[in-house]
This record gives C-alpha cells, structure tokens and sequence, in this order.
C-alpha cells in the first residue's frame, strides 16, 4: 500500500488505496484501521445515520450509554490525527464501477472509480480507489403507526440486546407486521413478563404462535392501532382501533430494514435473499477488492459488532493487498 494518493494520469482523478463508503461505526473503524496500516483512505459520509433518533447506545465497552453522535465525533477526533484520511461529510456515493484491467496494469493504479454526489461532488465528482470497503448500513421503514416517530429512540426501540436493559420488567409492547414477530416476542420476554405483541392488524402472527406466547404470559393484540399517546418521548399507551386502550411503560419496534445498495448495481456483487452483499467470514465480497462491513453485509446488529466487523475488514484487506494469510 502507498503511503500517500496519487493522482492518476491526465484524468486527474485521485486515486486512493481505499473508498469507505459509510461513516458509521463499521465505517469509521475500517478507516482508523487502514490509517493505522499506512493506506490513504477517503470515506464518504452522507451523514444520515439510521441511529440518528437514539439518545443513548449501549453494549459498546468503555462507552456504555454514549450517544451515536457522540460516538462518531470521538471516533472523527481520533481520525484527525492520520494525515492520510480524509472524511467527505453530507456526500453520498453514486456509482462504483470497475476499471477495466487494460486500464489498470499496475497495482498502483485503481481498480474502481466511485462517483460522489453531495457536498464535496462539486471539486471532486468521483474518485479512484484500489479497493472499497462498504459500510453503508440500511434503511429502516417504520410501522405507519400515528405518533411512532414521536418515541422511536426514547421510550420505543428495535434492539432488544442494545435497550431491553433499560425497560426490564416494565409493561412493553412490540409493534411489527413481519413474519418474525412471535420470534422477537419471545426474546424481548426474556426481560420482561408484561409484554404485549401488537400485529397493527396484519395476519403474522399465526395461532399456533399466539397459543405459545399467551401460554408463557405474553399478550396479542390483532387489532389496528390508533395512536400512540405519552409525553416528550415517553410512551404511556397504545390505544387500538376499537377504543382498546393498553398501558405501557415503554418497548420495542420490529421495522422493515433495507440495504442502501444502489450503487453498487454496475459492480453486480453477489447478495443474499434479503438484497445484503454475500461475504465469506472476513468481510470479501464476489469481486475483488470490494469489501462489506456491518449492516450492509449481515443486517442489523450492535455499534460494536459494526466496529468490530470495521476493524477485521481492514486486517483483512490489508493482508490481501501484500499478499500474505497471518493471524495478524
């Protein structure tokens, strides 16, 4: 790996040896990592983070408790201090294509170029990157519930090992109409034994199901909801169709999760049935030189799992790059 970007030839394109697309934990720790290994690296942060509406994150050791801003401003700070990254705030990758090999004879030269929309598009529209790491996460639909958005990441959740902590033995709820539901209703109880299962009227929970969870002390509510009604974030009650007015003292939501992949549609990636990249355990993707970490590649899971899966990629991709297999 170089040590520093070059410009490569009359195109005047930068070339970098990594693109990090995706400023999140995942992101950010591929991009410590790789300083740490003297690559150049630019990641490009459209800075939408799906845990934006989250006060606190929990389970991220030495950290427990710090909020998803908070956590990425330290992580910047760090990044600061590695003259070889660069971050391109409220910028959005468009495209990633592959340089064709005739292009590209010399390990020096890029095997990508990544287009860029947003803030930084203006002086730099694309970049050449000898590998790209993406780091994008997903996207998340709420149930269209009134009111949802209103507690979603004070008094209402979608990751039970992040905040179930908090809200153990409270009366909960847990609003979905996935197929998985029974199966979330049946972690979540694992912290409580006052939980409530809102299908919001949608047939996903089956009566083998119900019969089981009703067994073990959980409710189900079939009915459509109403409204969500509580006080600056804090949820007091679910109030159903039919006048049903359920007290709760906080819970949990099952959203609809997607891959923000779009621009990877050139590169024709392998991905999995629910449209996340396909990696082998350390993170490569089909194509050479692209790499996934967190969300993208395995669905959601905690801040710091994604660093973890951050810093692994890089290892990896460091290693691929000299050609060598070690432990470290």
């Amino acid at each position: 790996m170089s040590a520093a970007p070059r410009d490569a030839g009359a195109s005047g394109t930068r070339v970098v040896d990594v693109v990090v697309v995706g400023g999140g934990p995942a992101g950010l720790s591929a991009a410590l990592n790789l300083a740490r290994a003297r690559a150049s690296v630019v990641v490009v942060d459209a800075g939408r983070p799906r845990n934006a509406a989250t006060l606190r994150s929990h389970g991220f050791l030495t950290r427990d408790g710090v909020s998803p801003m908070e956590l990425r401003k330290l992580a910047r700070a760090e990044l600061d201090a590695y003259p070889d990254v660069r971050i391109l705030e409220r910028t959005i990758a468009t495209s990633v294509v592959r340089v064709a090999a005739s292009d590209a004879p010399s390990s020096r030269d890029a095997r990508f170029t990544v287009a860029i929309g947003g803030r930084a598009a203006v002086a730099e529209p694309r970049l050449g990157a000898r590998s790209v790491v993406v780091a994008t996460g997903l996207r998340e639909t709420l149930p269209a519930v009134e009111g949802i958005r209103s507690f979603y990441g004070m008094s209402l959740f979608s990751c039970a090992a992040c905040d179930a902590w908090e809200l153990q033995g409270g009366r909960l709820a847990l609003i979905g109409e996935t197929p998985d539901l029974a199966a979330r209703a049946r972690l979540i109880a694992h912290w409580t034994n006052r939980l409530t299962v809102f299908t919001n009227g949608a047939g996903i929970v089956d009566a083998v199901e119900e019969a089981e969870l009703v067994a073990s002390g959980v409710g189900v509510e079939r009915a459509p909801i109403a409204e969500l009604v509580g006080e600056r974030g804090a949820i007091s009650a679910v109030v159903l169709a039919d006048g049903t007015r359920v007290e709760v003292d906080g819970g949990f939501v099952r959203p609809v999760w997607e891959p923000a992949l779009e621009f990877l549609d050139g590169v024709d990636a392998e991905r999995d049935d629910a449209g996340h990249l396909r990696t082998d355990r350390a993170g490569r993707t089909s194509i050479p030189g692209l790499y996934s970490a967190g969300d993208a590649a395995s669905g959601p899971q905690q801040l710091i799992v994604a660093a973890g899966q951050g810093a692994r990629v890089a290892a990896v991709l460091v290693h691929d790059s000299v050609g060598v297999t070690t432990a470290h």
